[in-house]
Parts: C-alpha cells; sequence; structure tokens
C-alpha cells in the first residue's frame, strides 16, 4: 500500500524488555511524553520525532520481533511482517488500525494473504472472519468498487 505518513515512528518490544528499553532512550536524550492506552509509552527524540514504545507479551510477540530483522525497510530498520502486522493491528482493533489494515490487505498478493491467514489462524483464530471481510473491503477499494 502507500505509504502513511504518520508523525511517529512505533517500536514493538517485549513487555518484560520495557526497563531496559526505557534506560537505553533516557541514556539517548529521548524524553518520555506518557504512557499508551495500548500498553507502552511515547517518547520524543532529541530531534522531535515521536515514537510508540509499545510493550506487547502475547504468544506471538517473539516470532514477530525474530522475522522483523530478517524484514529490513529500505533504511536498514526491521520491520514487521505484513502477517505479524495485521494481526496486531486486528487486535487493537481501533478505527484508524482497521482503515490502514483493510488498506494494506487489499493491496496484498495472494502469497502475502496466505501468510495473514496462517498467522491469524495460528495466534487469533477468533479474527479470522473479520481478516476475511477485511481483505475483501480492501480489494473492493483498490478496484474503486468500494
Amino acid at each position: 500500500m502507500p505509504e502513511r505518513a504518520t508523525a511517529d515512528l512505533d517500536v514493538l518490544i517485549l513487555r518484560g524488555t520495557g526497563p531496559t528499553a526505557h534506560d537505553l532512550l533516557r541514556a539517548h536524550n529521548f524524553a518520555r511524553l506518557g504512557d499508551l492506552g495500548i500498553g507502552g509509552s511515547t517518547w520524543r527524540s532529541p530531534d522531535g520525532t515521536e515514537i510508540d514504545v509499545i510493550e506487547r507479551d502475547e504468544p506471538w510477540v517473539p516470532d514477530a520481533l525474530a522475522r522483523a530483522s530478517e524484514n529490513p525497510d529500505p533504511q536498514g530498520l526491521p520491520t514487521l511482517p505484513l502477517a505479524y502486522l495485521a494481526l496486531m493491528k486486528l487486535q487493537a482493533s481501533r478505527g484508524q488500525d482497521l482503515a490502514d489494515l483493510m488498506r494494506m490487505l487489499g493491496a496484498a498478493d495472494d502469497q502475502a494473504l496466505a501468510e495473514v491467514r496462517e498467522v491469524v489462524q495460528q495466534y487469533a483464530p477468533r479474527d479470522s472472519q473479520d481478516l476475511e471481510s477485511l481483505i475483501e473491503l480492501g480489494r473492493l477499494e483498490q478496484t474503486g468498487e468500494g
């Protein structure tokens, strides 16, 4: 999908590693701005960039983080593969997350969708029906029929 410009950067960490991450951020002159409603905290970098440090402890997080290290973005930063990003956005269930997910799924190829379905079926099977609805809505939006 086309990149959506946002004002912040999201970082996913295991919940138990929060104190270490916070110490590292403070050591590099990041300022803590507050807590996130979904678990974690918001920080401001010395250059003014906001960073949401999302702390999760679900069983899928270690695998997602391992796969992210094998999936760098153009800058070389580890990036969650679509399957885990979809799972995280489904579980957040916020309006913007679901809208983003719909657009991502609508633009995804069959192989990527198969991976998303596999991960959702493994870790959140109750969300499989919602996933299929979002895929269909995303495809309709892509074709201009939605």
